[in-house]
């Protein structure tokens, strides 16, 4: 029996994580065979900071997960983050020639081709070009054109594209690291491959990736991707806000957010208390629960005001069915859920991966969507060039490359 092996790794903020999946031919879900993490990664917003702290953080948790799985990670898919990704939403159009009775593949790949010819600063490189929805000779809300007749074929793509020289840099790092990439996958985009149904994106649904330095969201309906975005902040501006509120160390006041933090001051009495003392010899002082949260329902509120302008950009402010999906390590924070209720007037609930097998106990977490999500865009990666719903840049072109090579 044919299997298919896949290697994903989410480089965030706070944390590298690498998750090795193999699915045997005819079956349905994917089997979790290698899991590793790495606390500290060299990165900060997205953006390599140091170079030799990136790399061995990403060769540890690559290791750790080729030892579980006994399988070496040859060609790797990695998330890309940070402040510098920008989307936008184009149109390409193409003729079909009267000689052919039929539109294929080719057609598909052609007028995708005219949709990522938007204009893009020298400075940037596209990463995603996904079709939202196909026209033939004018009829929309075609999913799959290939098989139809008719002479004018359009689509309707979102394009992704980051800073060449971040995105440069980011691969130097990972390769450095011993590890081939074999593509670079947007981190909210992987997260919600793992967490969302098909069910949720036709109804209308936002998933927002809340990290440690900067915050992703995409938004689907109808089945196809509709906005994405990433916004810079994350629950590290909520541990220096508590650094600063309580005047103590970062330190001290992560482990404060962790232990102690809540979205909500509501439910808590100014008599509970933090004796810090418990946490740091050398921090003497007792703090106010409540103020605590004060200080976190502050920063939340100025994030998910963000997040609500996004969606009102694209007209789809409290207009989601489906409501919003909370996934990464932010949404950890107890009553963040009812926080982003009140705050986005729409449903709310955590993400967790769905559909998996193995060693899904280490992964059951929201923390973990974007890297599980990675390893399934590359064990669907063939699958899906074939209906074509996205168009991966860099591996055209390496292709192409290799072609001349030879």
């Amino acid at each position: 029996m044919k299997e298919k092996v896949s290697v994903g790794i989410d480089i965030g903020d706070s944390q590298v994580v690498t998750v090795i999946g193999h699915r045997a031919e005819g079956e349905a879900y994917p089997n979790i065979v290698g899991v590793g993490i790495h606390k500290g990664s060299g990165m900060r917003r997205g953006v390599v900071t140091d170079v030799e702290e990136t790399v061995a953080s990403i060769s540890a948790a690559v290791e750790e997960a080729e030892r579980m799985a006994g399988l070496p990670a040859e060609a790797v898919y990695v998330s890309v983050n940070g402040e510098h990704i920008a989307a936008t939403n184009n149109k390409g159009l193409i003729a079909i020639p009267r000689s052919k009775e039929e539109i294929g593949h080719d057609d598909v790949l052609r007028v995708v081709e005219t949709a990522q010819s938007v204009t893009v600063p020298a400075n940037r490189e596209i990463l995603h070009v996904i079709p939202r929805m196909f026209m033939v000779d004018g009829q929309e809300g075609i999913k799959d054109p290939v098989g139809m007749t008719g002479s004018r074929l359009e689509v309707d793509a979102h394009v992704i594209t980051g800073s060449t020289p971040f995105i440069k840099n980011l691969r130097r790092t990972v390769e450095q690291a011993g590890v081939a990439i074999a593509g670079f996958v947007l981190a909210p985009l992987a997260a919600s491959k793992s967490v969302l149904t098909k069910k949720q994106k036709e109804l209308g649904v936002v998933l927002i990736d809340i990290g440690a330095g900067t915050t992703g969201l995409v938004v689907f309906e109808e089945g196809d991707i509709y906005h994405s975005a990433v916004l810079p902040i994350g629950s590290d501006h909520i541990t220096s806000d508590i650094a600063i509120g309580l005047r103590t160390s970062l330190d001290v006041a992560e482990r404060v957010k962790v232990e102690y933090g809540m979205a909500s001051p509501i439910t808590l009495s100014d008599k509970d208390t933090i004796d810090l003392s418990k946490l740091d010899r050398d921090e003497e002082q007792e703090v106010s629960r409540r103020y605590l949260a004060e200080i976190i329902e502050a920063r939340l509120q100025e994030l998910f005001l963000m997040i609500k302008a996004e969606l009102r950009k694209v007209g789809r402010d409290g207009m989601l069915p489906a409501g919003a999906i909370l996934v990464g390590g932010g949404a950890k924070l107890p009553g963040i859920v009812e926080s982003a209720k009140d705050n986005l007037g729409l449903p709310a609930q955590l993400g967790f991966p769905v559909e998996l097998k193995g060693m899904i106990d280490k992964l059951d977490d929201p923390r973990y969507a974007t890297a599980i999500g990675i390893m399934l865009w590359g064990m669907d990666d063939e699958s899906e060039k074939t209906v074509f719903p996205t168009f991966d840049v860099s591996s055209v072109i390496t292709r192409i490359k290799e072609l001349f090579s030879k």
